[in-house]
């Protein structure tokens, strides 16, 4: 599977899927669980978005098949390196958080 923040526009089935989903954005928050940070977040395909509360939201390794890449320009690779380096920096903060915790 291809390295981890497709670009926008991707279209994946999830495992367990039936029905295809887009890729519209990323580092989304579940409204009911704060604390956790989902990859990406997607709309039904090919009806797109309807409403709000028909969005999904889901990491990487749900993703089960690549149907279509979204489109990638040199705007999309600097976007995804600063991604990248976003998420490993709160990756880094969170282990040394834990790490704290288990020396009080």
């Amino acid at each position: 599977m291809q390295e981890k923040y497709l670009p926008i526009g991707t279209v994946v089935l999830l495992k367990g899927g039936s029905k295809r989903v887009m890729i519209t954005g990323f580092c989304s928050v579940d409204s009911n669980k704060n604390d956790v940070i989902y990859d990406y977040n997607g709309c039904v395909y090919p009806e797109g978005y309807l409403s709000s509360d028909q969005t999904c939201l889901f990491n990487h390794d749900q993703i089960d098949k690549i149907y279509y890449m979204g489109f990638v320009d040199d705007e999309e690779k600097e976007f995804k390196a600063k991604l990248n380096e976003l998420v490993r920096s709160l990756d880094n903060a969170s282990d040394k958080k834990i790490e704290d915790l288990k020396e009080d």
